[in-house]
């Protein structure tokens, strides 16, 4: 230790010598000697480092092409050790070029491959060519990869995100903090990019003409011209739907109109193609009119009745044959073919009123409700 103390005290004396590094600085050096467990490095102008134990090893799975006379980049962790050479770290070193090339792609937003490892619940492991681990969230994934499973079944979410790995995806830095060593990609942030491009063709009112690519709860996505746009359950046909599926099934061909596009996304209706029935409903049903209707669906609340492809109504549990204490679920199925009268018709509003009871017991029971006041709806009881 003496004699490398001393060795140490003549290099900071010479004047002439001015390459002496600190703790935590990257230096320059030509590898002399490489066995398993241990490499030394020459360090031009100052001494000779050494990389052993389980540094040696992290260093080996990170550079496998290590050779004598190669010139490699090292950190400083300790300035002299018990043989009186410079500690060095390479794998310090790698992680810190890494996280400086990281963060310069963060600020230019440039696009990278990144490799899937692995696949959680939460989204998928990925390897860019930093080698540093990061994470790529399911909200991340580009449309044409987001798992959509009926009902958001976490089991099934993690089977498809698993079908990724191994597979190179392209992505940008979304968030990167060398510190608390997290660092977040995005594929959508890449298919925004390109969506934006594409999507400046386009403008609201614009009709297009695309296939169904998936369908999922809340509506369908249509690709057209290399751009995936949303038809909303409620943008896909006049009548009232259950599931987008009733009227739809993956590729299918529609035409649809643009409704509103919201920086990469495209919003689109294919009812907008379509009359609204409802302008014409005076025209086939009146108030009072006896008619025939399936039934489509069966709430405690009531019945969704189908008179027609265009026209649905609602039937209210008051207005059913139905006992007291009796379930509804017990007497009708969907399916079943009913008589009702017609109580109330809205167009504007899409409604359209059924009802089994008599149009007498239902004229008394409105003119009931009408004229009743405060007092009448609640007498008190005689004192």
């Amino acid at each position: 230790m003496s004699t490398g103390n001393e060795e140490l005290k003549k290099l900071l004396l010479n004047k002439e010598f001015t390459n002496i590094p600190k703790m935590g600085d990257i230096i320059k050096g030509i590898i002399l000697s490489l066995a398993k467990n241990e490499m030394r490095i020459d360090i031009p102008g100052f001494k000779t480092g050494v990389i052993r134990g389980l540094e040696m090893i992290s260093t080996r799975a990170l550079y496998p092409d290590l050779a004598i006379d190669k010139e490699v980049e090292a950190t400083v962790v300790e300035l002299e050790n018990e043989r009186g050479e410079v500690e060095l770290s390479m794998r310090f070193t790698g992680e810190r070029r890494a996280w400086e090339e990281i963060m310069k792609l963060k600020q230019s937003g440039q696009i990278v491959a990144v490799r899937i490892l692995d696949a959680n619940r939460g989204g998928l492991m990925v390897s860019s060519g930093s080698n540093l681990p990061g994470f790529l969230p399911v909200s991340q994934l580009a449309p044409e990869h987001y798992p959509r499973v009926p009902g958001g079944d976490k089991n099934k979410i993690l089977e498809q995100l698993k079908l990724f790995v191994g597979k190179t995806l392209k992505a940008k830095v979304l968030d990167a903090n060398e510190k608390e060593k997290k660092l977040i990609f995005s594929e959508k942030g890449v298919w925004e990019e390109e969506q934006r491009g594409l999507l400046s063709k386009y403008k609201v009112d614009d009709l297009i003409e695309g296939k169904v690519t998936a369908i999922a709860d809340f509506g369908a996505f249509i690709a057209f011209d290399s751009i995936e746009g949303l038809a909303h359950i409620s943008e896909i046909a006049w009548q009232r739907l259950d599931h987008p599926s009733d009227v739809l099934k993956v590729g299918d061909t529609i035409r649809a109109k643009i409704i509103n596009i919201d920086g990469s996304k495209i919003f689109l209706s294919m009812r907008a193609l379509v009359d609204d029935p409802w302008k014409k409903v005076s025209e086939r049903y009146q108030i009072g009119q006896k008619v025939q209707g399936k039934v489509l669906k069966v709430n405690p609340f009531g019945l969704f009745v189908e008179l027609d492809p265009e026209i649905h109504g609602l039937a209210h549990v008051s207005e059913l044959d139905v006992a007291p204490g009796e379930k509804l679920e017990s007497k009708v199925k969907s399916g079943d073919v009913l008589e009702f009268h017609i109580t109330s018709i809205e167009p504007t509003a899409h409604r359209l009123g059924l009802s089994q009871k008599a149009p007498e017991e239902q004229k008394e029971k409105t003119e009931l409700a009408a004229t009743a006041t405060p007092e009448t709806k609640e007498e008190k009881p005689a004192e």
